[in-house]
C-alpha cells in the first residue's frame, strides 16, 4: 500500500470510529427523518384535494398533534386514579396476605412452621429495594429531562426536514460520486415508499388489537378498559416486547377488581397476541413490507443491545431501510453485476474473430460486414 492508500484507510477507520460515537444522534436524526417523511406524505395526501403546500402541512402537523394529546388524555387520567387506588389497596392485601398465613400456621405440623415465611420478615427484605429506588431518585428525574430534550430535538428536526424535505434530500445526493447521484435518488424514493408501507401496516395492526382489546377488556368489565385499549395498540409498535409489557397494567387493574379476572385478561392477551403475530402482522405487513419473522426479531437485538430503547423503537423501520440499501447496492449494483463486463467483452471479442478468417469471403457477405460494425459500435460503447 502506498502512502495515499494508507491515508484513505486511516480516514475510513476514522469516520467509522466518529460515527460510532455519535450513534445517538444519528438514531435521532433517523426518528426525525421517519416523522418527517410520515407528515410529508400526510400532506401530499392534502395537496391533491387543491390544498397549498404550507396548508397542508400545517393541517399534518396539527393531526399529529391531536393524536399525541388524544393518547396522553385518554391514558394519563385513569392511570393516575387507578395508581392511587392500587397504592390504598396494598396495605389490605399485605394484610389479608398476613391473615391467610395465619390461617395456614394452624393446619400444618408444628415441623413446617419456620419454613413458613413471615410478612414482616419479606418487608425488611424488601426495604433496602425501597431505598435504594427512592435514592436513585434524582436519576431518575434526569433521565426523565433527559428523554424530554431528545423527544423536543426530534420535534425540531423534522419541522425543519418537513419546511423543505427536497433541500435536505439534494445535500444527501450530493454526499456521493457524481455517476451514483441519479442511482440513489432513485434508492431514497423506494426507502420512501417502503416506509410508507410500514406506517400504513402499523396503523392498521395498531387499529386491530385495540379494538380486540377493547372488546374483550368491556366484557370482562376491567376498570380503564379503552385506556388499556389504547396502550395496548400502541405497544403494538415494538414486536414481540410491546405487547408483553401493555398486559402487565391491565393485570394489575383487573386484580383490583377479582383475582379471577387477572387471570381472565391473562388469557385473552395470549389469544390477542397469538392472532397478532400469527394472522394480523403476516397478512398485512406481507403486503406493504416484506420481511422475515427471524429478520425482525433478529433487527430487534441487534439496535436494542447497540442503541438501547429507542433503538427497540425504531428496529423495524430502521430494518427496513437498511433491507432497501441492502438490496438495492449491495447486491443489485455490486454482487449482481460481479463478472458481468468481463463476460460481455470476452463474448463480443470472439464472434468477430471467427468471422473474420477470410477476408475474401466477408466482403462476398455484406450482413457480416455489417454485423461487424455493429459489434464495433458496441465494444466503444462498453469502453
Amino acid at each position: 500500500m502506498n502512502l495515499g492508500q494508507w491515508i484513505g484507510l486511516i480516514a475510513i477507520l476514522l469516520s467509522l470510529y466518529i460515527l460510532w460515537q455519535i450513534r445517538e444522534v444519528l438514531l435521532l436524526m433517523f426518528a426525525a427523518v421517519v416523522l418527517a417523511t410520515t407528515l410529508n406524505r400526510l400532506a401530499k395526501r392534502f395537496q391533491r384535494f387543491g390544498m397549498k403546500r404550507g396548508f397542508a402541512v400545517l393541517l399534518a402537523v396539527a393531526i399529529f398533534f391531536a393524536v399525541i394529546a388524544g393518547f396522553f388524555w385518554l391514558i394519563v387520567p385513569p392511570f393516575a386514579q387507578q395508581f392511587q387506588e392500587l397504592t390504598n389497596q396494598v396495605p389490605k392485601g399485605f394484610e389479608r396476605f398476613n391473615s391467610w398465613l395465619d390461617t395456614l400456621r394452624t393446619y400444618i405440623p408444628k415441623q413446617l412452621l419456620p419454613y413458613i415465611p413471615d410478612i414482616n420478615s419479606l418487608i425488611q427484605q424488601v426495604q433496602p429495594i425501597v431505598n435504594r429506588l427512592l435514592g436513585n431518585s434524582f436519576a431518575f428525574v434526569s433521565g426523565s429531562l433527559e428523554v424530554v430534550l431528545k423527544i423536543l430535538l426530534v420535534l425540531v428536526l423534522t419541522g425543519m426536514i418537513l419546511a423543505d424535505p427536497v433541500a435536505y434530500r439534494k445535500v444527501f445526493v450530493r454526499l456521493f460520486p457524481s455517476f451514483y447521484r441519479r442511482r440513489v435518488d432513485g434508492i431514497l424514493d423506494k426507502c420512501e415508499v417502503s416506509l410508507e408501507g410500514w406506517i400504513t401496516g402499523a396503523f392498521i395492526a395498531i387499529l386491530v388489537v385495540g379494538l380486540m382489546s377493547l372488546i374483550g377488556l368491556s366484557i370482562l368489565h376491567v376498570k380503564a378498559a379503552l385506556a388499556l385499549a389504547v396502550l395496548a395498540g400502541f405497544l403494538n409498535l415494538i414486536p414481540n416486547l410491546g405487547p408483553t409489557i401493555s398486559v402487565i397494567p391491565a393485570i394489575a387493574i383487573a386484580f383490583l377488581d377479582e383475582p379471577w379476572k387477572a387471570v381472565a385478561v391473562l388469557i385473552l392477551y395470549f389469544f390477542i397476541q397469538q392472532a397478532e403475530s400469527n394472522f394480523i402482522t403476516p397478512i398485512v405487513m406481507a403486503q406493504q413490507v416484506s420481511l422475515l419473522p427471524a429478520v425482525t426479531l433478529i433487527a430487534q437485538l441487534f439496535f436494542v443491545t447497540f442503541f438501547g430503547f429507542l433503538g427497540l423503537f425504531l428496529a423495524l423501520p430502521l430494518t427496513v431501510v437498511a433491507k432497501i440499501w441492502l438490496q438495492e447496492v449491495l447486491i443489485k449494483d455490486v454482487l449482481d453485476e460481479w463478472g458481468n463486463n468481463h463476460k460481455k467483452e470476452t463474448e463480443l471479442v470472439m464472434v468477430p474473430e471467427s468471422l473474420g478468417a477470410d477476408d475474401n469471403w466477408t466482403a462476398e457477405n455484406p450482413d457480416i460486414n455489417r454485423q461487424r460494425r455493429i459489434d464495433d459500435d458496441i465494444l466503444q460503447k462498453e469502453d
